[in-house]
């Protein structure tokens, strides 16, 4: 038995390997198959792997202010000691906006200068000094982050890209930020803090918008997370031939039964890359007004920036919604780990931590009054960043600070610059890759006004049979394993995607994911599948056995 046939038949067994574990294996067995050791090396580093979620774009002018800023802090710690050269000071609060104004003046013309000047202008002279000096300390990352949620402008930075992002209705306070360091660590700490918090129990009943990327899939399921799972699948229904991946009114209804807890979700969904509905996001709000008001609900938004008018369910439902939004995705920047979960200040959480009864309030008091005196009065927000540090360490919480200034820049740069700044070119460079996907398939995807286009799930199994008939369709289902078209595309073409099983799409889809794969790849794709599904149907009409 071959190496490619041995991992496809692992795949028609109970116990076959995870997604991730398949992906990482072609990888492996792409490099192996060289002759050289040194041109196998080269092959997999430079085989596409889409199997991860780690685009292929960079956002640049937030990261030329990022090392701009730091020459200029670098200089500034020198000045505050005159200890040789190996040693700084911390930099020094007065006067400090005006040397930054001076460094950028004789420094006209270098990358991020002009980033850097337009954050400026939008800052009141009375701040200034205040503003660069938080910016200064955290790029040189020589103090925690203080407070420990966010450092002020950094968090004031964040709400309004997120405000802009989410649909821009945000409550006229504002809402609450805490940093996290990425969005699957946000999710995770949300949930310890509601189980520490004692508004999750063991068993208790959540539900989970399905497809979703294997990772989110597993998180609440895993024994830390001990509950009850209730899926509410997006609707296979078809529309031109393809699938919607729109949410059915009786799937979204069984959110309205008072016993299921939380919601968790991603919105755009991952895959297959499809915002809510309008009308979906109402029902929901209108469940938990009128059926279920103690609904928490946990939305992931990474992909919100992506899609045009996409609004969060912060925005149609804010006082049950967890925000958590991740910069890596959009930016560019998985290797940093940045991201943020909001709250709005007038929520569902702190009124049911109130109304917790005398044992449970007791137990809460013994565990947060290493930080304050007055336990009831501490916001779940505040809650979630000392649970991070598992309470008694809350002074070292939160991400690190040069991390949290370069999501601040992140931030800076995207609502400082217009639509054609980044947002309309990343948004048709996926446009882009998906005509060459669908050219190299040879069939034209429709147009839909709901996909955000960052990753894209396609249906092998409906399509052949819409292609070539149910009866070819049905021998496929039998004859060969999900994953085959997945492994063939690895094996043959040196392409790592994964299979929509993984991530509880149809056992036959292959999740696509346009951010990671260059136009080039996109449509070696669409002819690599259409070919392997080519075969198949010869394999079919003429009665070879199959592998």
């Amino acid at each position: 038995m071959t190496e490619l046939e041995e991992t496809r038949a692992q795949q028609r067994n109970p116990e076959s390997l995870s997604p991730l574990e398949l992906k990482n294996r072609l990888i492996q067995r792409a490099g192996e198959h060289d002759r050289t050791a040194r041109h196998a090396r080269r092959r997999a580093a430079e085989m596409p792997d889409a199997g991860r979620g780690t685009p292929d774009r960079t956002a640049l002018p937030a990261r030329e202010a990022f090392f701009l800023l730091g020459r200029f802090a670098v200089g500034e710690v020198r000045k505050a000691w005159n200890e040789g050269a190996a040693l700084g000071g911390g930099p020094r609060e007065e006067g400090i906006a005006e040397r930054f104004g001076l460094f950028l003046d004789e420094n006209t013309g270098e990358p991020g200068a002009d980033l850097l000047r337009r954050i400026m202008r939008t800052v009141p002279e009375p701040h200034a000094d205040a503003v660069v000096h938080e910016l200064v300390g955290g790029v040189i990352g020589d103090e925690h982050p203080v407070p420990d949620r966010m450092p002020p402008f950094c968090e004031r930075s964040v709400r309004a890209y997120l405000e802009r992002t989410m649909g821009g209705r945000s409550p006229r306070e504002g809402c609450d930020l805490v940093a996290a360091e990425g969005g699957t660590a946000a999710v995770c700490s949300v949930l310890d803090s509601l189980q520490a918090n004692r508004l999750l129990r063991r068993g208790d009943r959540i539900a989970l918008m399905a497809p979703v990327v294997t990772p989110s899939r597993q998180i609440p399921r895993l024994e830390r997370y001990p509950f009850e799972v209730t899926e509410v699948s997006a609707s296979r229904g078809i529309e031109n031939g393809f699938r919607t991946w729109a949410y059915d009114d009786s799937g979204i209804d069984k959110l309205a039964d008072p016993s299921i807890r939380l919601l968790c979700l991603v919105n755009p969904s991952d895959p297959p890359s499809v915002r809510l509905s309008d009308r979906a996001l109402e029902r929901i709000a209108g469940i938990v007004d009128n059926h279920n008001r103690d609904l928490v609900i946990v939305t992931d938004d990474v992909y919100g920036a992506s899609a045009e008018g996409s609004t969060s369910l912060m925005e149609a439902a804010p006082r049950n919604t967890i925000g958590v939004h991740s910069f890596p995705m959009y930016f560019g920047a998985a290797g940093r780990c940045t991201g943020v979960i909001a709250l709005n200040p007038d929520n569902t959480v702190d009124e049911q931590i109130a109304r917790l009864g005398p044992q449970d309030a007791r137990a809460l008091e013994e565990r947060y009054s290493p930080i304050t005196s007055d336990v009831p009065g501490l916001k779940f927000i505040d809650r979630m960043a000392a649970d991070g540090r598992s309470v008694a360490l809350d002074h070292t919480a939160g991400p690190s600070t040069p991390q949290q200034v370069q999501m601040a820049l992140f931030a800076l740069f995207d609502t400082a610059s217009d639509a054609s700044g980044y947002r309309r070119p990343a948004k048709e460079v996926l446009t882009r890759r998906l005509a060459a996907l669908s050219e190299g398939l040879g069939v034209e995807l429709p147009r839909d006004p709901l996909r955000a286009g960052d990753c894209v799930e396609l249906d092998l199994l409906h399509w052949a049979g819409r292609t070539w008939g149910e009866d070819f369709a049905r021998w496929l289902q039998a004859e060969y394993a999900p994953a085959d078209p997945v492994l063939r595309l690895a094996e043959e073409e040196g392409v790592a995607v994964l299979n929509g099983d993984g991530s509880d799409g149809p056992e036959w889809s292959v999740r696509v994911p346009l951010a990671d794969l260059d136009h080039e790849a996109s449509a070696r794709v669409g002819r690599a599948l259409r070919s392997i599904c080519e075969e198949y149907h010869r394999r079919y009409t003429g009665g070879a056995a199959a592998c």
